[in-house]
């Protein structure tokens, strides 16, 4: 068949429906074309899903100087697929069907100056970590964060860590509105 042109395709009766092709054939669009909706877009694109965003409930004393320790991210603010687990284990696993690429990032603040990492585990071990700086001389604070993105399979769970250089025990505050976090969601492909 050739070639069909036309300024404007309507349905026969108003309100219809206009279909182009049928299930399985390819329409291409050429490089160049500018598509513009004026209208509702639906069966586009995807949704960032699942999601969620944890942060501590509390504050939390990590008592253990020089090593990693599991940060427990208690309180949900949402969590689209129940994928997080908030109660026990503090780590999201990734749904049935849910495969791919995702975005994570976590943030923590201690009201103390000294050498504090983030780290992302995953699957039970240490996949990334975020610098270990201080916030410099004279000030109280420290207030690392990581972010990136990772290929995850069905079933794969990703917990945060802190590893802390005090000498001592170091309290990670909940308060003053700075609430640590945890969020992850899954980009669309």
């Amino acid at each position: 068949m050739g070639t069909i042109k036309a300024t404007n395709i309507e349905p026969i009766a108003d309100n219809g429906t206009v279909t182009l092709g049928s299930s399985g054939d390819t329409i291409t669009i050429p490089s160049g074309v500018t598509m513009v909706n004026n209208g509702t877009q639906t069966g586009f694109g995807g949704t960032n899903t699942p999601a969620f965003r944890a942060r501590l409930s509390a504050d939390f004393v990590h008592n253990s100087n020089n090593t990693f320790l599991k940060v427990p991210f208690a309180t949900e603010d949402y969590d689209t697929d129940n994928a997080y687990d908030s109660t026990t284990n503090y780590r999201f696993t990734v749904p049935s069907g849910k495969a791919g690429k995702y975005f994570i990032n976590a943030f923590l603040r201690a009201n103390y100056n000294c050498p504090l990492n983030i780290a992302i585990y995953k699957n039970g071990s240490l996949t990334y970590v975020s610098d270990a700086g201080t916030n410099g001389s004279g000030l109280t604070a420290v207030s690392p964060q990581i972010t990136t993105t990772m290929n995850l399979s069905v079933s794969d769970y990703i917990e945060i860590y802190a590893f802390q250089q005090s000498g001592g025990s170091l309290t990670f505050y909940n308060n003053s509105g700075v609430y640590p976090w945890f969020e992850m969601f899954k980009l669309v492909e």
